[in-house]
């Protein structure tokens, strides 16, 4: 896994720069968490195309496990992506709530995700 850190007001962000699904197990969430953690990392920048389709699908269950680790944690996740083309009124109901409360948000962009941490 490659990624960046970001230094931004004292904070330690981690870009993940691969362009591949990292996270296609609840298991393989939680050694990302467990990753960043060890090292330091106050907040972590995702790309949608990192997660497992099931993560958009709230029934699932998955999001919530990951989320769950991430807050445990006490690691802030950003999520980059097109969420717009989601039609499930449950996770635009989700994203919404999220980007309000700041621990998890869903932003359309790099710029847009650094400025919201």
């Amino acid at each position: 896994m490659d990624f960046k850190i970001h230094e931004i007001n004292s904070l330690s962000i981690a870009e993940i720069l691969n362009e591949e699904q990292l996270i296609q197990t609840i298991e393989d969430g939680f050694d990302l968490v467990g990753t960043f953690y060890f090292n330091g990392v106050d907040r972590v920048i995702l790309k949608e195309v990192h997660l497992n389709p099931d993560f958009f699908e709230l029934k699932t269950g998955f999001a919530g496990e990951i989320l769950q680790k991430f807050s445990t944690y006490g690691i802030k996740l950003t999520i980059i992506g097109k969420f717009d083309r989601y039609k499930s009124e449950s996770l635009n109901a989700f994203i919404f709530e999220s980007n309000r409360n700041g621990k998890v948000q869903f932003r359309n962009n790099l710029d847009e995700a650094i400025e919201n941490l």
